[in-house]
């Protein structure tokens, strides 16, 4: 049995899509996959308890027949890290929580797929970084890591050294056009100069890099003013609180963008309706907008979304979805496996032989 721990430089690297993906994959090609998420720290409140997103996705999607507190043994909230501060938390008795419940959840499995929580590191305070989660587990660990600019060897460097033995290889993520080409022809030399292996690049993904308008809106709990299609994606977010012309100069250089701006601000809802780079309005506030402006919207197909709060806190709100690179369902996954099949060394991470 093989077990492979799929961790992160930082935050927010797609991590979940990757290692829900690699368990697709190895599943469609017959073999016996275990999951586990030993740190929950993506957390949700569901009837009363606060679990994490990313073990509920994987008992669907895998077909996984195990009880929420055996896939996620530590709910790494902030009452859990404020009472291990205050020395409430066992680390050795947590270390024996994981596996005991990892043991059982691998039992009969070909492979085992950890997901690690949040970055690297998180989990020190109770010795139960990722690094050690691979030691306690006697994982291989996948790194996962963005790639924009040169400094960012650095951290992955670090991270390196961090995991030392137990590292397999090294899988970059959301890589621009723009730094492919830098990436393919120094830094993968460099990192295998320095005995790294790099399993592959998987380019930017336009499905993967944002978040749907609908799904937007539920995130935000906005009121949708418009009945139009919401299926488009948002990647970006654009602040109006210029003039007309001006706002519609800066919206016309958009793509994928929601415009942020006041509800009471008609002369901003008219450039960005204008501007076909902008794929959704949401307005601030509590104001309603005119029903011109929501005649506008339906002709332009753009729907319009409607929040109580101020525009700097819908922005950090809006912003803080995006980031998240939050994988929700089976679309996501599947997108993230055919990507994996066709830019990553798939058979080196999950064994087995692909059926085409």
């Amino acid at each position: 049995m093989k077990s492979l721990l799929i961790t992160a430089t930082e935050e927010s690297t797609g991590k979940t899509a990757i290692a829900l993906a690699l368990a697709s994959i190895a599943r469609d090609r017959g073999q016996s996959v275990g999951y586990m998420k030993p740190k929950g720290t993506r957390l949700q409140s569901n009837v009363g308890k606060t679990l994490d997103e990313d073990p509920m996705l994987a008992r669907e999607l895998l077909d996984i027949d195990a009880e929420m507190h055996e896939l996620e043994p530590v709910v790494y909230s902030p009452t859990f890290i404020d009472g291990a501060m205050r020395g409430r938390e066992d680390p050795a008795e947590l270390q024996q929580q994981i596996k005991t419940q990892f043991d059982g959840l691998a039992e009969g499995r070909d492979l085992m797929v950890v997901e690690g929580g949040g970055s690297l590191n998180t989990g020190g305070i109770v010795d139960l970084t990722d690094v050690d989660i691979a030691e306690l587990l006697d994982a291989e660990v996948l790194l996962v890591a963005d790639y924009t600019q040169p400094g960012d060897i650095d951290n992955l460097l670090a991270a390196v050294d961090d995991i030392g033995d137990n590292l397999g290889g090294v899988v970059f993520n959301r890589i621009t056009d723009a730094a492919f080409e830098e990436l393919n022809s120094d830094v993968i030399p460099f990192l295998e100069s320095r005995d790294v292996e790099v399993f592959g690049a998987i380019p930017q993904e336009t499905t993967l890099a944002g978040v749907t308008i609908e799904e937007l809106a539920d995130e935000l709990g906005a009121d949708v003013l418009t009945d139009v299609d919401s299926d488009e994606i948002v990647e970006r977010f654009l602040v109006g609180a210029m003039g007309g012309d001006e706002a519609l100069r800066y919206f016309r250089r958009a793509r994928n963008a929601a415009v942020i701006t006041g509800g009471d601000r008609s002369d901003i809802h008219t450039a960005a309706l204008e501007a076909s780079g902008v794929n959704c309005l949401i307005l601030t506030g509590g104001h309603r907008p005119s029903p011109a402006i929501l005649g506008r919207a339906a002709e332009a197909n753009t729907p319009v979304l409607a929040i109580n709060t101020d525009t700097l806190t819908a922005v950090e709100r809006a912003e803080s979805v995006v980031r998240s690179g939050r994988t929700r369902d089976r679309r996501t996954v599947d997108t993230m496996a055919n990507l994996l099949s066709e830019r990553v060394d798939v058979d080196a991470l999950i064994g087995g032989e692909s059926d085409e």
